[in-house]
Formats: structure tokens, sequence, C-alpha cells
């Protein structure tokens, strides 16, 4: 890592690439498929050929709740809130705006007559007891917004309550979709499973804190926020069966690479259970159970785009957006997708069921600068 900076993860992207809206159909996006140093343009409907029988494909399967609510203050200051996760059925942790951010044991008023404590801060995130509600989900289904991104600049509408949601969601409490996975309807669930690529399920919540930027130069000084994430005993079982017989595992997203990757033991199994996940993974990581990643383009100076470098290499990434611009492909949530494939330094020197832990120190690759 101590060979990157946030500088090497900087690139310039003209605005009217910033997808504004979904595409007409979830799978009528561009996906560009990133093998080394390799680019080719496709389809997304073409994803199921590009993959091989046997490979299996991991999705994250939670659920985006109506994570943007608005409050005022006694004194009638305006603020917003958005759920960065829920601690329980009365409380949970949020990022706030307000042109005078409330101090511990401030309150807000909500809609129905529903008051918020401030019980502490962190930085950017305030956990808030909220009076009033039996159930925070609810109570954010009834009151709330759905929470689209900071750079989409229209306000979110009806068809966004579907589109911003995958066709698979299932557990709430995300406050950001797991974008990757927007691109897939029942019709391409069909098709890869006709081609004979299995799926397989994990959760993690994403929170509000994906889309914050990382602000040190000094990529070693930067704290991530925590998500918690579950994998079930018989995805686990799936992915030991699809490497033993030789496929791969092919992360929907980034969010299920990471909540893999974060279960992995030393020796590069996957253990199932819950936990919290705060791993930031750059250029260096050794990756002990995703081959392959379908992703969308993300944020100029983004952990995630730090993580998409650090699978396909950093050179590699910085030509394949370079390609994505002069070609107009749309970007971030409700943008294109890529495939991509993970690069011989990026992976352990050891086969599945001996794998050693990630490597410290990074891949030899230049600088941009």
């Amino acid at each position: 890592m101590d060979r990157y900076t946030l500088s090497d993860f900087d690139y310039a992207l003209p605005p009217e690439l910033i997808a504004q809206t979904p595409a007409v159909e979830r799978t009528g996006s561009r996906l560009l498929h990133v093998d080394g140093s390799s680019l080719s343009d496709h389809a997304f409907a073409d994803l199921p050929r590009l993959l091989a029988r046997g490979d299996r494909v991991v999705f994250n399967d939670t659920r985006v709740v109506n994570a943007r609510l608005h409050a005022v203050r006694p004194t009638g200051g305006k603020v917003e809130l958005l759920l960065e996760r829920a601690l329980g059925a009365d409380e949970g942790i949020f990022q706030l705006r307000a042109s005078h951010p409330p101090k511990t044991g401030g309150e807000l008023l909500l809609p129905d007559g529903v008051r918020a404590t401030v019980r502490e801060r962190d930085g950017r995130f305030f956990r808030l007891r909220f009076e009033g509600i039996a159930s925070l989900f609810d109570y954010l289904e009834r009151h709330g917004d759905v929470p689209l991104p900071p750079y989409i600049t229209r306000r979110a509408d009806v068809a966004d309550a579907s589109r911003y949601q995958t066709v698979y969601a299932r557990h709430a409490g995300a406050a950001a979709a797991p974008t990757a996975g927007l691109h897939f309807d029942e019709a391409m669930l069909s098709a890869l499973a006709a081609a004979g690529i299995a799926s397989a399920y994990v959760t993690l919540h994403v929170g509000a804190g994906t889309f914050q930027p990382v602000e040190t130069e000094d990529l070693t000084a930067h704290r991530m926020h925590a998500e918690w994430y579950r994998i079930a005993r018989e995805t686990v079982a799936e992915i030991e069966a699809v490497r033993a017989r030789g496929g791969r595992v092919v992360a929907i997203g980034t969010t299920s690479l990471r909540a893999l990757e974060s279960a992995a033991a030393n020796d590069g199994r996957v253990r199932a259970g819950e936990s919290e996940t705060r791993l930031f993974v750059t250029p260096g990581y050794r990756f002990r159970v995703v081959d392959r990643l379908v992703t969308n383009f993300h944020l100029p100076k983004s952990t995630l785009l730090m993580l998409v470098s650090a699978f396909a290499g950093h050179g590699n990434i910085r030509a394949a957006y370079a390609h994505a611009i002069a070609r107009r492909y749309r970007f971030f949530s409700y943008g294109d997708a890529m495939l991509v494939e993970r690069a011989a330094d990026a992976a352990p020197v050891t086969s599945p069921g001996k794998l050693q832990a990630p490597a410290p120190g990074p891949t030899p690759l230049q600088s941009p600068r």
C-alpha cells in the first residue's frame, strides 16, 4: 500500500457520463470485459456466455430501506438524516446534514410526533434513539425516501423504489444498493442457470459510508466504516463444491467480494456466520476466494476503485476507465458494468484449501505519476 497515495486513484470524468437514471431494461446496460490488459465491449446480456459452465455467481441479497428522513430541530432548523445502520428496533447510526448539527443529548422532531435523541457522535456519524416507534424499519418504510446516492442530482421518484433494488433482495438493512446486482432480472437469472452457472447468496448491509471519499493521501491512515454481513452454511458448502470441481467463484459486486474475503480463514476456506467487516483492499492484497468480479464503475479516489485496482491490476483498471470514458460508458450506480478477471499477482501462490494469509505490501505496479 505504501507505494500508492490517494492521487493514484483519481481520474477526470465528464459529468454527463454520470448516469442519472437506469437503463430502460435492467439488462440493457453495457459490459466491459477486463482481462489483464485486454479489453472488449459487450452488452450485459452477454454475461452468461462470458462465464463458464460450473462457475458460481455470488449475490448480495441485502434489501435497501427508505433510509433518508427529514427532521427539524426544536429551534426550527432543518436536518436530513441518512441511515448508516440499524442497531435495534428504536436505534440507529445516521449521517446528518444540517447547518448546525445537534450535540449529544440534542433532540430532533420527525413526522408523526416522533422524537430522536442524539446519544453519541463519532465523526460524521450520529447514534440516534427514537421515541414513539415500534420498528425503525417500519417507520422508515412509511416516512423515509429512497436513498439515491449524492451524485444523482434529481429527487427519487416512484420508479426508484423498484429500480434501486435488486430483484433478489431479501433481508432489509442496506442504506445503498449493491449496484452490480441492479443489472440482473429474472430472465438473466434463468439464463445463467440454463448455462450451468449456479447462484449463491451472502448478505452484507451496505452503509451510506460507501459514498464517503477517502480524505488522506496516506492510505494507511484511512479508517473504513464497518458493515455487517452474514454467510450461511449452505453458501459455504456451495463455494467449497465449485472450487473442488475446478470452477470459479464470481462475485456480483464489491460487497459480495468483501463479505467473502472477510470471512476467509488463512487457509482460504470461507467461514459461515455473521460479523462486521472493515476490510480495506488496496493493491497488494491477495484474494483468497473470488476469481472473477462483476462490478459497476466507481467514484474517483474511492475505496471501491482501490479494491477493483487491487483485483485486476492498477494499470489495467486505469486503462479500462480511460477506455470506458472514451466510448461513453455510463458511470456509477445506474450506469454500466464490468466483468473483471483477477490478475495473476492478486492471487495466493498456493491452491485452494492450502492458501496462505494475504501477503503484505503492494504489487509491483508502477504509479502513473
